[in-house]
């Protein structure tokens, strides 16, 4: 048996992706195959690049099977038997987030395989992997990573069945699952292995999952005990358990969660902590290739490279806590970040690529202005269990300072060979106002802008913006009102684009409606509209699904598929193919007043209408109050500009 103490040395190259490649580097086995979901791309923004790279500096032998033929076990069998076992991953994304729309319609593209072409992976990924591994090679140890895995850990809702499933981990019959950021854990469990350790005695590693007999120790203490087929049947109780998987996702506080199966039981273990600075620096270090596999240039390269390839990621974790993202339940709340050193090394190193035009495209993460821990308090006790960071309001234990990541954005900057440095992925504008320090600000809209910047305000009504997390919309407004005063002091013409989302719980075609005024108000007309997805792990899945706040256990309004249409509809009154539901949406709620050619109007009337844009005003609430800020998933829209109408 190879030792770990004869460490396997990076060759400077892609990790093997057949057969052929491990063998010339003189393989007799791999000590892993890891299975994805995606195409294999060697670049720290993608997860499989991460944790091979990690394995492999931890001395282990690590072979990539990418979008293997999931229709029989042969493509499982690439490398032979490994060594120590399989990891198994859907990829970046959920399997069927990346197959199917918020509507449930099949996508066209996909971002993650060769060429952008569909059909590579299955539908649930990581079940069908698990199966056909199996089929292979029996009873051969599986580890289960990634965000498919993560987030389906316990028993969850799913949207495309329209039912509470199992635990993945039950599903595909996999021995552990690791959730959360899987560095440690994962070279944890391959040094178990490694010293001969069968896999299914590997029960007291943090951040892991599994299965076991009803009568057997638990190594932690327990937070929560549930059965699943009460889950199954019992929303109340499925919200409950939620709540407390989601507030015991704490490295510091956190306590086993236990669900039974029949006879068996599943036991998530407490967190594992993040890495610290000086880990995270290592990490990124790692000899990546900072591409797709030269195999697949011959379909035009992997799409998801694009965006990503000259960015640079500088934190983790997101003390936001929006009820609708799963960053809180996979990365978790507490953040971290790289030193300025670490960051700028990699800036440097961009600038020696081949292809590098001069602009770094983002340097960012789950949201881009957030560098240290939300607090002292939470360093010693963990993340409150009652308590958001910034929604409704900042706490007044909050930490707010731009300061080293404002110095960090000017050290790049000023790299020979750096052009621009652009600030892409999300800012948490309510964070940059309790700055009071404005410096960030300035140096964001005179600096770091390509003419647009994308915030998420997603909504305007109070009560919704309470159900998502988000603090009032009067702290955007007066975002907004400043992001301009300091374009036009620095003489440029930028715009925001502000992202907007339909029939999150809690909103009712009145909401909808608001928000539609309030965009007419400010001259706003968007291209795309976000409509509500429910995702695995998110708060605001419980909520579609139960009808309760999983919080509060309150009751929340959920839109069927009708009104959701309608919602939809009313955010983008102005296009034409919307005028019908628009106008079936307004005679609902009695705003007829609504429909006709004045220019209070949203749609004008329709070849059977004759409203002429006076009359019943029941049930509209035209004023807005509320809202939010954040990073939200990356969808396009127009830029919302300073009209006549509006307060810039």
């Amino acid at each position: 048996m190879r030792s770990t103490g004869s460490k396997e040395k990076s060759s400077g190259a892609f990790l093997p992706l057949c057969r052929e490649e491990a063998v010339a580097r003189g393989w007799d086995a791999p000590d892993f195959v890891y299975v994805s979901g995606d195409a294999y791309v060697d670049h720290p923004s993608f997860g499989v690049a991460i944790i091979s790279r990690v394995l492999e500096d931890a001395g282990f032998r690590v072979a990539i099977l990418a979008q293997p033929d999931f229709r029989s076990s042969d493509a499982f069998k690439e490398y032979g038997r490994p060594r120590l076992g399989f990891l198994v991953t859907g990829g970046n994304i959920d399997s069927m987030v990346a197959h199917y729309t918020a509507a449930k319609k099949k996508r066209s593209f996909d971002y993650y395989s060769p060429g952008g072409k569909t059909g590579l992976r299955p539908d649930r990924a990581v079940i069908v992997y698990c199966n056909r591994i199996r089929e292979a090679y029996g009873d051969i140890p599986i580890i289960l990573g990634g965000l498919e895995a993560s987030l389906r850990r316990m028993a969850h809702y799913d949207y495309w069945n329209d039912r509470v499933r199992n635990s993945i981990l039950v599903d595909s019959g996999a021995d552990i699952l690791t959730y959360g950021m899987g560095e440690k854990i994962l070279v944890r469990i391959a040094k178990l292995l490694d010293r001969g350790i069968p896999v299914r005695k590997i029960r007291d590693v943090r951040g892991t999952v599994y299965l076991c007999d009803k009568e057997d120790a638990v190594h932690f203490p327990v937070a929560g005990r549930f059965d699943s087929e009460v889950l199954k049947t019992d929303k109340l109780e499925y919200a409950r358990a939620f709540a407390v998987q989601y507030r015991e996702n704490d490295h510091i506080r956190g306590r086993a969660v236990i669900e039974y199966y029949g006879g068996r039981m599943l036991v998530q273990n407490p967190p594992m902590p993040p890495l610290e600075r000086e880990e995270l620096d290592r990490v990124y270090a790692l000899p990546y290739m900072r591409d797709c596999h030269p195999s697949y240039m011959k379909s035009g390269g992997v799409p998801a490279i694009a965006e990503v390839k000259f960015s640079i990621t500088h934190n983790r974790g997101c003390f936001g806590g929006c009820n609708f993202c799963a960053i809180a339940f996979h990365q978790g709340k507490s953040v971290r970040s790289r030193s300025p050193e670490s960051v700028i090394e990699e800036a440097k190193l961009l600038t020696s690529m081949p292809d590098f035009k001069g602009y770094i495209s983002d340097v960012g993460g789950p949201t881009a202005n957030f560098r240290y821990p939300s607090c002292e308090k939470q360093l010693k006790d963990g993340m409150c269990p009652s308590r958001s960071c910034l929604s409704p309001t900042p706490c007044k234990n909050l930490i707010v300072d731009h300061t080293e990541y404002t110095r960090l954005l000017r050290s790049i900057s000023a790299i020979e060979g750096i052009k621009k440095v652009f600030v892409r992925s999300g800012v948490r504008f309510d964070y940059v106002m309790a700055d009071k320090n404005e410096d960030f600000f300035r140096e964001l809209v005179c600096e770091h802008i390509s003419g647009q910047l994308k915030v998420a305000p997603e909504h305007c009504s109070a009560h919704v913006l309470s159900a998502m997390g988000k603090p009032d919309y009067s702290v955007y407004r007066r975002f907004r009102k400043r992001f301009f005063e300091l374009t036009r002091e620095a003489g440029k013409e930028q715009y925001l684009v502000p992202y907007l989302m339909s029939s999150h719980p809690g909103s009712t075609l009145e909401d909808a409606l608001e928000l539609a005024l309030e965009l007419k108000e400010n001259g706003y007309s968007p291209e795309q509209v976000q409509d509500f997805y429910p995702t695995p792990g998110t708060a605001s899945t419980v909520m579609f699904y139960t009808g309760i706040d999983p919080f509060t256990e309150k009751k929340i309004h959920s839109a069927d598929a009708e009104e959701k249409r309608m919602q939809r509809a009313l955010l983008q009154y102005s296009r034409p193919e919307n005028r019908s539901l628009v106008i079936k949406a307004l005679e609902k709620l009695g705003r007829t007043d609504l429909i006709g050619r004045s220019g209070k109007c949203l749609v004008p009337p329709g070849k059977s209408e004759k409203h002429a844009g006076a009359g019943n005003k029941r049930g509209g609430r035209p004023s807005a109050s509320g809202a939010s800020s954040g990073n939200s998933s990356k969808r396009a829209a127009a830029p919302e500009r300073k009209s006549k109408k509006s307060t810039p």
